[in-house]
């Protein structure tokens, strides 16, 4: 790293060498913008299409293996139905969410990892799709109480061996659910790349000499 006598150039040095590259701020802002779309996109098309919960239009099966349907549904919970009436609780956690991954990324300069800014992008489009929704914003109304719903519309509905019902999900979900799959990964290629300390004899006599490797976490 070049050193100059002047304290301006010096710093303005130091900070050329930890920017991080422009393409990592691009790839994380195209898979969040472009999954935000999609999720939002096919929300309204179904919804839009189909109506309130409970009524389904196109499927598809392949013998008793797998059977899928399109079918509307509102739900006031998390991933798989799971917390059902803490929609403001998920509503908060997603906006920490949204605001946490971008300052991960660049302000603790995370995104150096290929894998970790594409992973979180798809969390970050999948946090965001989901809390448009538990915020109401979709205006459509819980067929419970006729208020405004404060819930995710899901409508992929799949069936496996004409036995197993998976939950119904939507385009969010499989983005959050990719995200996590992928940082998991990642953290055991990160694991696996730490090289153990070694004890190398020294020269002079004088005892082991440690050797540290230092893994910088990128995938």
């Amino acid at each position: 790293m070049r050193t100059e006598a002047r304290g301006d150039v010096a710093v303005a040095d130091v900070q050329a060498g930890h920017r991080l590259p422009w393409n990592r701020y691009v790839i994380f802002a195209a898979i969040a913008g472009v999954g935000i779309l999609v999720d939002l996109g096919s929300k309204e098309y179904v919804f839009g299409t189909l109506g309130l919960p409970g009524r389904s239009r196109w499927e598809w099966q392949l013998g008793d293996l797998v059977w899928f349907v399109l079918q509307t549904n509102l739900n006031h919970g998390a991933l798989w139905g799971m917390g059902q009436g803490l929609s403001a609780v998920f509503a908060a956690l997603s906006v920490c969410a949204i605001v946490g991954i971008p300052c991960f990324l660049f302000w603790m300069r995370q995104a150096q990892s290929w894998w970790l800014t594409i992973a979180l992008g798809f969390v970050e489009a999948g946090a965001c799709g989901n809390l448009y929704d538990r915020l109401g914003l979709h205006r459509l109304l819980d067929p419970r109480t006729g208020e405004r719903a404060y819930a995710v519309r899901d409508f992929l509905y799949f069936r496996f061996l004409d036995t197993f019902d998976w939950p119904i999900f939507n385009y969010a979900d499989s983005f959050l659910v990719t995200g996590a799959i992928m940082l998991v990964i990642h953290s055991f290629l990160s694991e696996s790349e730490a090289a153990p300390a070694e004890s190398v004899p020294a020269e002079t006599g004088r005892g082991p000499v440690v050797s540290h490797t230092a893994s910088t976490g990128s995938v």
